[in-house]
């Protein structure tokens, strides 16, 4: 526990950054239209990508015993490939309603 309250000291300005974003983020997608909501959404799961690519470094780049970093690293891969996932579905799902129906 020691060690993450130093590490929260020592990268208190990246904190702060994430923490701004999380705001910042919260306060431009309450204000798109619901018209809008969902195609920004699942392309914005698609990008998401980034978010794996980032936890595979993370995880490659871990010391042999930080098990912390390699568990973090590979609920971030989990929970990035969920997203990026659904993001596609949801996009499949939307294509196939402006789709022309086959007649039987």
């Amino acid at each position: 526990m020691r060690e993450i309250a130093i590490m929260f000291v020592r990268n208190y300005h990246l904190v702060t950054v994430v923490i701004l974003s999380i705001f910042l983020g919260i306060e431009v997608i309450s204000r798109v239209p619901s018209v809008l909501h969902t195609p920004l959404m699942s392309g914005a799961n698609a990008i998401h990508g980034v978010v794996i690519i980032g936890a595979i470094i993370v995880m490659g780049e871990a010391p042999e015993g930080d098990i912390l970093s390699l568990v973090l690293g590979f609920l971030a891969v989990v929970l990035g490939t969920l997203n990026v996932v659904g993001g596609f579905v949801v996009t499949d799902r939307m294509l196939e309603m402006f789709s022309k129906k086959k007649k039987k």
